[in-house]
């Protein structure tokens, strides 16, 4: 059946305000970029030939779990209990959609309910929607809460802050005329941030640990920000580090915005993810996404119902908070399943084994001549110094089946990072595997 909203008068009357004759007019800026031949492309093939090609093109990958792993840079690789994947493959979880209807989707709304208290205690916050994209859109949206907020349209954005949370509030931010002014790459955390603040702020955006794996105490730019009225939105990429790290909330942030992969979900090539987002009581109601309560039925029963939900799905478009439409609503289980499983003392334990790997590598990479360690302190991640390009260096140690770490070069193109490596060391690298890089690190600084 065809879908027709307007009738042959309606459409008249549109092309009437716009003064176009006919609907083609509309298109007719694009007729001389339109093809006027079919594309010289091949022949199309048969499935068992298009499987091939494609599984040739997937062998060229170095997949992430058969060599030596040392990525991160907001992207972390963590073992997944088999426990969680089987459970979020059960149909109801599988398949469901948004609980536009509560009496049907008690059990959709339970595991959402379930999942914004488990992300208020992590970060320390009152409340936390379910939820966003990815960490990079939960900033960008943070940064637009802020400015409903405060009522300005300006925001500071750390130097430590990822490059791509931080381009993606800048997109954002163009579309809405707001200024967003991004201070350039910090990887010492030296930046003032505090001497910047100025009245015409609505927030201040600074990560935790940064890009760089610093670990950056939030108490003096929550009180310098509280007193100028500025909100503190607090990132968190390694949302893992909250295991042992006092969360941003404890710390004074207004706004806590997070990563979740790190918890129950792989990397699957980069998504999907998962956005966490978190506040104060007080700015609920500025608070994108939706939130999922608890009530009492008319029996005394307990229920769970859509408490809030600003989207322009549910309320007129120029009243709605955010225009993002999914609560990521697998992941999202995944990550509960997973914390769920790990429980207070096992993600403790879990963030301890991480640092413990971490420091490790760091002492060893130290022992280098050559190759420096910038971080006085840091999680999992931390960034090095080497002798000559970075990226170089990651070339030739993927040739020899590992994955070394990130470039910050390409995070921060052109910004003179050029030698920085961002090296991160989760609870799957063994002793072979960080002595592998090491000896990788030795030679290089040998050349």
């Amino acid at each position: 059946m065809r879908y027709l909203p307007l009738s042959p008068t309606e459409r008249e009357d549109m092309l009437t305000r716009m003064g176009l004759a006919e609907i083609d007019d509309l298109f007719a800026d694009a007729a001389d970029k339109l093809l006027k031949a079919p594309l010289d492309l091949p022949r199309h093939k048969s499935e068992l030939e298009v499987e091939r090609a494609l599984g040739a093109l997937a062998a060229k990958n170095l997949a992430a779990g058969a060599v030596p792993f040392f990525l991160g840079a907001g992207a972390y690789k963590h073992h997944v209990p088999a426990s969680v994947d089987h459970l979020i493959q059960r149909s109801e979880f599988l398949t469901s959609y948004t609980p536009y209807q509560p009496e049907i989707s008690q059990g959709t709304l339970q595991v959402l309910f379930e999942f914004q208290t488990q992300v208020a205690r992590l970060t320390g916050m009152d409340v936390a929607n379910a939820s966003m994209y990815d960490g990079s859109t939960a900033a960008a949206e943070a940064v637009l809460m802020a400015h409903r907020v405060t009522r300005r349209r300006n925001a500071l954005l750390s130097g430590g802050l990822h490059p791509h949370y931080a381009e993606t509030a800048r997109t954002l931010s163009e579309m809405a005329n707001d200024d967003i002014r991004i201070l350039p790459p910090d990887p010492l955390a030296q930046e003032d941030l505090i001497g910047r603040l100025d009245d015409s702020l609505s927030c201040v955006v600074v990560q935790s640990p940064d890009v760089y794996g610093h670990l950056r105490d939030l108490r003096p730019l929550a009180d310098a920000c509280r007193a100028k009225g500025v909100l503190l939105v607090a990132v968190v990429t390694e949302i893992l580090s909250l295991g042992l790290i006092e969360s941003p909330g404890a710390q004074g942030a207004d706004i806590v915005v997070a990563e979740g992969q790190s918890i129950g979900n792989g990397l699957n090539f980069g998504g999907p993810y998962l956005g966490l987002f978190a506040t104060r009581e007080k700015y609920v109601r500025q608070m994108p996404g939706r939130l999922c309560g608890q009530t009492l039925d008319s029996q005394e029963r307990r229920g769970f119902v859509l408490t809030l939900s600003t989207r322009e799905q549910h309320i007129r478009r120029e009243k709605a908070t955010s225009n993002i439409c999914t609560n990521s609503g697998l992941c999202a289980l995944a990550f509960s399943i997973h914390l769920s499983l790990l429980g207070e003392k096992g993600l403790r334990e879990l963030a301890l084994v991480n640092h413990a790997n971490a420091v490790a590598l760091a002492e060893a990479i130290e022992t280098i001549p050559g190759v420096k360690l910038l971080n006085q302190s840091f999680f999992n991640e931390f960034c090095i110094e080497l002798p000559g390009p970075a990226a170089e260096f990651v070339e030739r140690a993927a040739a020899r089946n590992l994955l070394a770490g990130v470039p910050a070069s390409r995070l921060s193109p052109r910004a003179g990072l050029d030698n920085l490596l961002l090296v991160a060391s989760s609870e799957l690298n063994t002793d072979a595997d960080r002595a592998t890089l090491v000896a990788a690190l030795r030679e290089e600084a040998a050349r």
